[in-house]
């Protein structure tokens, strides 16, 4: 095989990334840009799709110049993405319809509201999509737009108008060839663990569900192609940045990270700390449904093997909290520098800090819930609110790892983290004191990155199989529970006060 490289499309929530790799699964270039974020009210978020693409050409641009690198050096590319997130475009030119409603986006909540009195519950539809009714899914942003984008349900009757998340904008993208008669067409694809987050995807089938469109009034053309997580689907237009590279791997971001932490066995959990939290747990080929607020969800799949499920807590806020501290309290003058000031006081202080900027997530799914800070008295200082952030993310984390145990009957002995977050020692001491067991730190961080180019290198054979990407996975750090257990409960039961506070806060009458 000439080609010794192999890449990997990183499209996160706040930038685009393009890592390539060697062999040996080390990081040879990078490169990473900011993506420009819209809020037109409040608890909206959005994303220019184009914004989006024209930096992914950008930094696949320069993460090959620095490397001095060509396309030709890349045996394939794998693409990872930010789920949920919804675009809907012309199929003929290219133009979305409207900016990408974000997967944080809270617009759809209402609408959520109304689909669990219209059909009695907000668990009903799990048996099928494993997911509970919330605006987090991507069906109620699309029908937010069929309602408010004129002629939009119509063009997608007609066949005009497609949806994807954003890997299928990418690769429609990637293999879109515009030079002039050029055949044939972008392709219009994604996989299941992309597919899952819609609620019209039956997991236990792996395909789209006809009675879930048809609940939700989706014309089904506009619907990309469901292939396995680890193929490969097609080429690079010769007009991109990667002409001629082979696409050979698609997995939502945190799917990604659980195949970059090699959770190739069941009952092994990965965590990430980015802008939110995000843990899933490998249950094996049968999905495994929750009694416990998580998510029963796609793992990965890969080409001629059985389908992998995961169990999953999703937390909305997790790292964004303490960039929300340096930017709107401007307590902060940089995100780093937010262990050094939690580090200052000797504790929270009686301070508990829970970001329901936009609702709870698991195990709650509470669109009513609002941000609260409770036990403030006149001792607090800014450094008692910045440490009641950074362990919001353990309680939050905590509280996922509890369901995770009730739901899959392991007892779970370690944890595995990757983000942004896990680079703040008060943190991760502070989540092994909360869970009670070992957290573990990867060598290699990028791990989102990392699992979108090992799917693609299985698929080109750059790698053989994956004993061999096991044996790349080594641990850079560890910690170890030492809080006593009194301290530590009454700390947690602590927490779960704030959490009823929160709850019930958007209810007309003001009631709980």
């Amino acid at each position: 095989m000439s080609a010794k490289f192999i890449g990997a499309i990183d499209q996160g929530t706040s930038s685009t990334r393009f890592v390539i790799m060697n062999h040996e699964g080390s990081i040879v270039a990078s490169d990473q840009i900011e993506i420009n974020q819209f809020y037109p009210q409040p608890g909206y978020v959005e994303h220019d799709a184009l914004d989006i693409w024209a930096k992914t050409q950008q930094v696949m641009t320069n993460a090959l110049a620095k490397a001095s690198l060509t396309p030709s050096d890349l045996v394939g590319v794998g693409i990872t993405n930010q789920r949920e997130t919804t675009v809907i475009w012309n199929k003929d030119t290219g133009e979305p319809y409207h900016h990408a409603l974000v997967w944080n986006d809270g617009r759809t909540a209402e609408l959520a509201a109304q689909w669990c009195a219209k059909l009695g519950g907000q668990d009903v539809l799990r048996p099928v999509c494993g997911l509970p009714i919330a605006s987090y899914f991507s069906v109620l942003k699309m029908l937010w737009l069929f309602d408010n984008v004129p002629g939009l349900k119509e063009a997608a009757e007609a066949g005009d108008a497609i949806f994807g998340t954003i890997d299928s904008w990418l690769v429609w993208n990637l293999t879109r060839d515009i030079s002039p008669g050029a055949t044939p067409a972008p392709i219009h694809i994604t996989e299941p663990t992309n597919a899952c987050r819609t609620m019209l995807f039956n997991i236990s089938e792996l395909k789209w569900d006809d009675g879930q469109i048809e609940l939700f009034g989706i014309p089904k053309q506009m619907l990309p192609e469901v292939r396995t997580s680890s193929e490969v689907y097609g080429v690079c237009a010769p007009c991109t940045p990667l002409a001629g590279v082979k696409i050979a791997a698609i997995l939502g971001d945190q799917n990604a990270a659980l195949f970059g932490q090699c959770c190739f066995q069941t009952g092994q959990l990965k965590s990430t700390y980015g802008t939110g939290c995000f843990m899933l747990m490998n249950v094996g080929t049968k999905p495994v449904p929750s009694n416990s607020g998580l998510l029963s969800t796609m793992g990965y799949h890969l080409k001629g093997q059985p389908a992998v499920y995961a169990l999953e807590g999703a937390v909305q806020v997790s790292g964004s909290l303490i960039q929300w501290l340096r930017d709107q309290l401007d307590v902060l003058d940089d995100a780093k520098d937010s262990e050094a000031l939690a580090l200052s006081v000797e504790d929270n202080g009686g301070v508990y800090f829970v970001p329901a900027f936009a609702g709870l997530f698991a195990p709650h799914w509470r669109e009513d819930a609002r941000g609260v800070i409770c036990g403030l008295t006149a001792f607090n200082s800014k450094a008692h609110v910045v440490r009641a952030g950074l362990e919001a993310s353990a309680f939050q984390a905590q509280e996922l790892f509890e369901a995770m145990e009730a739901d899959s009957g392991v007892k779970l002995s370690s944890i595995n983290v990757d983000g942004g977050m896990t680079a703040n020692g008060l943190f991760m001491q502070f989540h092994a004191d909360m869970a009670r067991v070992r957290i573990n730190r990867p060598k290699y961080l990028e791990t989102t990155a990392m699992g979108a180019a090992y799917c693609a290198g299985l698929a080109v054979g750059f790698w053989q199989d994956m004993d061999e990407l096991q044996a790349k996975w080594a641990v850079d750090a560890s910690w170890e529970p030492k809080m006593d257990l009194a301290t530590r409960n009454k700390q947690f039961g602590f927490w779960k006060k704030a959490v009823a506070r929160s709850k019930g806060w958007l209810l007309d009458d003001g009631k709980e």
